[in-house]
């Protein structure tokens, strides 16, 4: 079975209007044509494939903040927007997917963006590479000013997570960190550390593609979370 992929990005309570968290995913989608090709048009999901195509997701701010504002939840404010979308791809194994949760400034959720990521095709065979996984994450948090994020397969969550501490970030394939967690310490090759704007930093663990059946990706991933944790970038 193919290792499966998605990207997610968090952030804690930050109490945002409609017309903000618009202005925040205009920002992103301006960006993502430019990242690869499938990520250009956006489409509101529907009953059925055919439906959903004629939902298309004009990425202006304006129409934006209708539709997240619908999505506005009707019992507790404070719990925010909800919206979602994908990418009309033909072939549901080479489409991407986006959720979100913005404007919550209520402890009891946590504000996030995710991307399903394509599993197999063409898409995919660009879009999983260490450099268009990058170029993902650093719009993202250029946009949404997260505090962490993370590209990270299912299998590898699955590993690591009975031995994670709540609430503390994962370090993927490629991983984000706001600049407010502390400097990044120097870490070992193949590990490609960059810095976005003045917001935070990207680690890439390796240009290739990371695989929970590579035990050298494995240990990798855990050598550098552990010199990360000693720094203190890693606190809950």
């Amino acid at each position: 079975m193919d290792e499966t992929y998605y990207l997610g990005a968090y952030w804690g309570a930050r109490k945002e209007s409609a017309k903000e968290c618009a202005a925040r995913t205009e920002v992103l989608f301006a960006s993502l044509a430019s990242v690869d090709p499938s990520f250009a048009r956006w489409f509101q999901l529907g009953k059925s494939r055919k439906e959903g195509l004629k939902r298309s997701i004009e990425p202006r701010s304006q129409d934006l903040e209708k539709i997240i504002s619908r999505g506005r939840d009707k019992v507790v404010e404070e719990l925010g927007f909800r919206f979602s979308g994908w990418n009309g791809a033909p072939d549901d194994r080479d489409a991407s997917a986006f959720d979100v949760t913005c404007g919550g400034y209520s402890a009891r959720v946590s504000n996030f963006w995710l991307f399903d990521l394509p599993v197999q095709g063409p898409s995919a065979d660009r879009v999983l590479t260490g450099s268009i996984l990058a170029g993902l994450l650093r719009a993202t948090a250029v946009a949404w000013e997260p505090d962490w994020g993370v590209v990270l397969s299912h299998s590898h969550r699955d590993l690591v997570e009975p031995h994670r501490v709540p609430r503390a970030p994962y370090i993927g394939w490629v991983t984000y960190l706001a600049r407010h967690r502390g400097t990044v310490p120097p870490l070992p090759a193949p590990v490609h550390i960059e810095p976005v704007e003045n917001k935070g930093t990207l680690i890439i663990l390796t240009p290739e593609r990371f695989t929970v059946s590579n035990p050298e990706h494995v240990s990798l991933a855990e050598r550098v979370r552990g010199l990360l944790e000693r720094g203190g970038l890693l606190e809950p």
